[in-house]
């Protein structure tokens, strides 16, 4: 593992502050560095709030000097999504048509942020309204995939910022949305973890929607204890998100570092392995291997549908609820829309509220069935992409990456991408552990336990130091 504090894991960074061997101040100056750097090329911020969060770090520094410290995030760089609402910055959702736009209020998961200690950083790039698996935005800008420092490959969506600052060593942290896999997708091409977290754990309120009924921010980080510490501190009940008080809540860290030993991890069944990568089949099975020797037991799954014939339902009702919010950009040809987003939204103008209902009934019978199809495992281990990150230029814009992540949103159900490797030319793999609802715990301590077998410590991008 580096030794360079703007790739260190968040839990490490709060060890070394404890002891005085690191500042946040001294943190915060080497990621500004970097972004000074690479800033132009990576195109991972909408904007860096270099003067205020230098101020929060000298801060920060000063306090746990004095032996000050609020608890294990205090310092800790985070980048936001621009979906993110804080009072006086311009939130744009990715779209070109809300530049200028200034929030009049700061949104629930920055304002628990910012009461952990956290410096936030600045606000990262997204795929146009949250709509795309890809990572690419026709009018902002497409961010750079630190692993080919050459070719402009995609970053992963719709929170394709987030994924590119944590890979290259811009923030320790970041926050992402995920509504069919847009915290995971980005996580597995830019080599790092993600929490897909359960509908409801993280306050919505003040993150501009895409579809209200999947959408579900979460922790975008270089380690699964951080992850963990990041779920700790912004989950929990919020008076403006009624679906905040829905799901039951338990603290990840006393059990995370158990481990695999004892768990029940579901085998992906052999239909959803057609059409997949290689190398991901071959990383995929080696994990699998480190879960049993590990200690876990891998057991056979038989679910009610293949995982990749979901997404094609899912789609249909993100792009109901999307057009429903967007509908009056989407129909005016004269607003300046990424035209990719515009179709896949446009999509739905023709649906009606009776094949909106229907999808709604399919999807809760479909909750009911795949949580009593993992009923006697405590996780299932899929790939999260069927592909390496591909070359941008070379996109099918009306395909979807999401073959694996959006049946965990339709599902219900909570995951964490992990890091699984790499392809012979050097991108990265990854694979998620589902757990079921409200079972982040589970979700967490399977990545930790995989995490620690594997000894996977995160590389630094070779273009990129």
């Amino acid at each position: 593992m580096t030794n360079d504090p703007a790739f260190l894991p968040a839990h490490l960074l709060s060890a070394a502050f404890d002891v005085g061997e690191l500042s946040p101040s001294e943190v915060l100056e080497a990621q500004l560095s970097r972004i000074e750097r690479h800033g132009e090329k990576l195109a991972a911020f909408t904007e860096v709030y270099a003067d205020d969060a230098r101020q929060a770090a000298a801060s920060a520094t000063d306090a746990i000097r004095r032996g000050w410290r609020i608890g294990p995030l205090h310092g800790v760089t985070i980048a936001l999504k621009d979906l993110c609402e804080i009072k006086g910055r311009e939130t744009k959702g990715g779209t070109a048509a809300n530049a200028g736009r200034i929030s009049t209020y700061t949104a629930t998961i920055a304002e628990r942020a910012l009461a952990a200690g956290m410096i936030i950083i600045g606000k990262t790039h997204t795929v146009e309204f949250a709509m795309g698996g890809w990572g690419t935005n026709q009018r902002l800008g497409t961010p750079w995939n630190p692993w080919d420092a050459n070719i402009h490959r995609a970053p992963g969506g719709s929170s394709s910022g987030s994924g590119v600052a944590v890979a290259a060593g811009l923030t320790t942290m970041a926050i992402g949305t995920d509504t069919g896999g847009s915290v995971r997708l980005p996580a597995a091409w830019n080599g790092h973890f993600g929490l897909k977290t359960s509908l409801g754990r993280f306050s919505v309120h003040g993150v501009l929607p895409l579809a209200e009924s999947l959408d579900t921010p979460g922790p975008m980080t270089r380690s699964s204890e951080d992850a963990a510490l990041l779920y700790n501190a912004l989950q929990g009940p919020d008076p403006n998100d009624p679906l905040t008080y829905r799901p039951p809540y338990r603290d990840p860290l006393p059990e995370l570092k158990l481990g695999l030993e004892g768990l029940r991890v579901g085998i992906m069944p052999d239909c959803d392995r057609d059409g997949v990568n290689s190398e991901i089949l071959n990383a995929y099975d080696a994990a699998l291997k480190i879960c049993e020797t590990s200690g876990a037991q891998l057991v056979q799954i038989k679910l009610p549908v293949p995982i990749k014939d979901l997404a094609g339902p899912v789609g249909n009702i993100i792009h109901a609820e999307g057009y429903a919010h967007y509908s009056h950009l989407v129909d005016d040809p004269a607003s300046p829309l990424d035209e990719d987003v515009r179709a896949r939204l446009a999509s739905a103008k023709n649906s009606s509220a009776r094949d909106y209902v229907l999808a709604k009934r399919e999807q809760q019978k479909l909750i009911k069935a795949f949580h009593d199809a993992a009923a006697n495992v405590d996780v299932v281990l899929t790939p999260t992409t069927s592909e390496p990150a591909p070359i941008v230029t070379e996109i099918d814009q009306t395909a979807t990456p999401a073959l694996f992540t959006r049946a965990v949103n339709m599902a219900e159900m909570c995951a964490c991408a992990v890091p699984i490797g790499f392809s012979s030319g050097g991108l990265p793999l990854s694979a998620q552990f589902v757990a079921a609802y409200g079972s982040e715990p589970l979700a967490l301590r399977a990545a930790w336990g995989y995490e620690k077998a594997s000894g996977w410590s995160i590389p630094t991008p070779e273009g990129f130091k």
